[in-house]
């Protein structure tokens, strides 16, 4: 059964500004998130070839980014099976 030391009091004093720098940058994340949903929470008109959707500016801008991964991706698997690799 492994027994765990106990950290020493310098190992404890260099831990501790990580885990406020981290704690402090997950925070700042997470406020940037909430105020770019909010900033883009109005709706807009979404003109396709037949027809025309009215949609939440936000969800249109995370549709666009996940066609853009998965269109990435694919390409990606195509240039490895060109290239042989």
């Amino acid at each position: 059964m492994p027994r765990f030391r106990k950290p020493s009091e310098e190992q404890i004093r260099e831990w501790q500004p990580r885990f406020w720098a981290k704690l402090i940058g997950l925070l700042l994340i997470v406020a940037y998130v909430i105020a770019f949903i909010i900033e883009n929470h109005r709706n807009v008109h979404l003109h396709f070839v037949l027809f025309t959707a009215k949609v939440s500016q936000i969800w249109l801008i995370l549709l666009s980014v996940v066609i853009g991964a998965l269109a990435g991706a694919l390409l990606r698997q195509l240039h490895r099976r060109r290239s042989g690799n």
